[in-house]
């Protein structure tokens, strides 16, 4: 019962490592490859018990991810996505003049992704895209605090434990105005269990839907093109296990609007810049919920290069008498 009382005493944290919220590139045309390089900084600063906010900032809790993701396009409609990660996250409480702080650093857990698209589904301009996929406990999951005492799980590089991951796009443009989309994806995380948690016990992160509708237009500045959009997205998180027993203040529900600006550097370059504001949670107990998140980086795409040879004409033979 040890790990349940070290996690009891501590309020628990509805953040982490944002893996399911960064895949999904676009599936683009047979031998196509994107490589993307992101930084994400989430801070959570808000103490919520269930849907009220408490007056109380003396838990602050961040969390920095390096995140690189590489697309690869094995035909026009089939491609495989991974994406792995780098994290630092800091916990500081700060209570009767005393200051605790935990932090670990280090190489965090990944995601492969499969994706096929269905073109022109439901008319000639809405496409319809599906993944199925796997996350893959490449970080620690056993660092320790400065007293050598395990962290909670939560505070880990990685869960140590395999997940199945299932993603769905749908998208559509109009006729009036082509560059013009609307947009969305589900993503929902089927997790596993580490059975290793703190030696002889079984930590299980709840299962979790993401439900995003995005709005997005392109407009030429200056010979450059611009890509504003908004989302807005949905998160569903059940209670961790420990030991096939609910655990109190995990879980919840929450909703947040992404301001979105993406601007192309180059035909092959595009930079991008985001942040995640909440406008509704409900949380499970009392949790520290995120107070805002921040997401930028660059996205470099090459595309095959055409077959000369086929784009010659051919020449005609002609026949001697």
């Amino acid at each position: 019962m040890l790990p349940v009382l070290q996690i009891n005493a501590q309020t628990c944290c509805s953040g982490g490592i944002p893996l399911s919220n960064n895949i999904g590139l676009p599936i683009l045309e047979k031998g196509s490859l994107q490589i993307g390089l992101h930084y994400d900084y989430n801070n959570l600063n808000t103490l919520n018990n269930g849907n009220d906010k408490l007056d109380d900032d003396a838990r602050l809790r961040i969390t920095h991810s390096v995140l690189l993701n590489a697309n690869y396009a094995l035909t026009n409609n089939l491609s495989i996505e991974g994406l792995f990660s780098w994290v630092n996250q800091r916990r500081k409480i700060s209570q009767f003049n005393n200051e605790n702080l935990d932090k670990t650093s280090g190489i965090g857990d990944a995601v492969l992704l499969a994706k096929y698209k269905f073109p022109k589904i439901m008319g000639k301009n809405t496409d319809l895209a599906i993944g199925l996929g796997t996350k893959l406990p490449l970080g620690s999951s056993t660092e320790t605090n400065d007293q050598g005492i395990t962290l909670n799980a939560d505070l880990q590089p990685g869960s140590n434990a395999w997940d199945m991951v299932y993603w769905s796009s749908i998208s559509t443009s109009f006729n009036f105005r082509p560059s013009f989309s609307v947009s969305s994806n589900i993503i929902y995380r089927s997790t596993g269990t580490n059975t290793s948690y703190f030696g002889d016990s079984a930590y299980k992160f709840g299962n979790e839907l993401q439900a995003f509708i995005h709005f997005s237009d392109q407009f030429l500045f200056y010979k450059t093109i611009v890509t504003p959009s908004i989302s807005f997205k949905y998160r569903n998180a059940n209670q961790d296990k420990v030991n096939n027993f609910n655990l109190d203040n995990t879980g919840g529900n929450w909703v947040f609007v992404i301001p979105n600006f993406s601007i192309s550097l180059t035909p092959q370059l595009s930079f991008s810049l985001k942040a995640e504001l909440p406008i509704y949670s409900f949380v499970d107990g009392t949790q520290l919920t995120p107070t805002y998140r921040l997401t930028s980086g660059l996205v470099f795409k090459t595309s095959p290069k055409p077959n000369i040879i086929s784009k010659l004409p051919r020449r005609k033979h002609t026949r001697h008498l």
